[in-house]
């Protein structure tokens, strides 16, 4: 399949690291956790975590005195209304109407709907009441390469239709704090944001191609990347080991590509990830990946398409580009881009 266009969306609040800290420090909040527990975050915001500023759909001062239901329900507000902005972008990057599209396929896992974002997005979006829709749920920050694969399949079968994939997460509906050193992790890296692409089944010249998708599974990771449930409210696990696991993944992944790439695009997933597929995939620096993390912190599965969307306005003269994903389950997943000829 082949890209047609690709455009990101974020909130319009946003905070430096800094600026998260003294908010913090100054609610009630800060008195729950422990004194281990405050230095710890007082250490990522205030020190080098390769976070400069992060986008907020949901008002920050607002999440420390808000229940699950206030969280879910401003996801269900605040996710379709991100999405649409990232999906009118990218018709109007292509010159189509958003009643062109054929098939949306949604991918989020903060907040949970029924129905999905999709149906809200479509309307909203003012897409064919025949449109097909499809979410993807449950796959954490590597779900964009995944919804690709998808979208890839639908193309197969429809070779002359339209597809819309789009990754939005609200992690700030995803707040939650306690002691546990992964939790605060989580609560001081991670922003909100959105990134969507229209493909075609046919090439009409120098395009880039997607395809050689891989995935890798391996459940008995499952307890180091996840969400669970803690009083309603989704409470994020990361372990310790997860940088070096995932460079693992990754590198497995890589040694299955059909042929060298000119730049690895990456999922932001923390500046020690980053640096742990660096050390792996050593004739790469992922100055995209670290950028989007700089910009934006980890944004979860828009994070990659965002790397990839500051490659491609980069001028770079590039005709092949390898990206790789991973998180909840734990999974990792990778495909490859080709420029076709003019």
């Amino acid at each position: 399949m082949y890209l047609q266009s690709l455009a990101s969306a974020f909130p319009d609040r946003s905070l430096t690291q800094r600026e998260a800290w003294e908010l913090l420090d100054s609610q009630s909040a800060a008195t729950s956790l422990s004194r281990r527990g405050l230095k710890l975050v007082r250490a990522i915001l205030c020190g080098n975590s390769g976070v400069e500023t992060r986008r907020y759909a949901i008002e920050p001062e607002e999440l420390f005195q808000m229940d699950a239901e206030a969280l879910n329900k401003a996801f269900e507000r605040e996710a379709p209304r991100l999405a649409a902005v990232a999906l009118e972008k990218a018709c109007r990057a292509n010159g189509v109407s958003p009643d062109a599209i054929d098939a949306l396929l949604v991918c989020t896992c903060t907040g949970y709907l029924c129905p999905g974002v999709s149906s809200h997005l479509a309307e909203i979006a003012g897409l064919r009441s025949n449109v097909f829709l499809n979410d993807l749920t449950g796959l954490g920050c590597g779900a964009a390469i995944p919804t690709l694969r998808t979208a890839e399949g639908f193309l197969a079968a429809h070779p002359e239709a339209l597809v819309a994939t789009v990754a939005v997460e609200i992690c700030s509906a995803a707040f939650y704090l306690d002691d546990d050193p992964g939790v605060l992790v989580s609560g001081c890296i991670f922003g909100d944001g959105a990134a969507a692409a229209l493909w075609r089944g046919g090439d009409a010249g120098g395009q880039w191609k997607a395809e050689h998708f891989q995935s890798l599974h391996r459940p008995e990771e499952r307890e180091k990347i996840r969400f669970v449930n803690a009083g309603g409210r989704l409470r994020n696990q990361l372990h310790r080991d997860l940088p070096e696991l995932v460079a693992e993944a990754v590198a497995e992944l890589y040694a299955l590509r059909s042929a060298d790439p000119d730049q690895v695009i990456a999922h932001s997933g923390g500046r020690d990830v980053i640096a742990a597929v660096e050390r792996r995939l050593s004739a790469y620096q992922l100055s995209e990946t670290r950028e989007t993390l700089r910009r934006y912190g980890n944004l979860s599965s828009p994070s990659v398409l965002l790397a990839l969307e500051h490659r491609l306005a980069g001028g770079h003269d590039d005709e092949r580009l390898w990206l790789t994903a991973f998180g909840a389950g734990f999974a990792a997943h990778s495909c490859e881009l080709s420029r076709t000829l003019t």
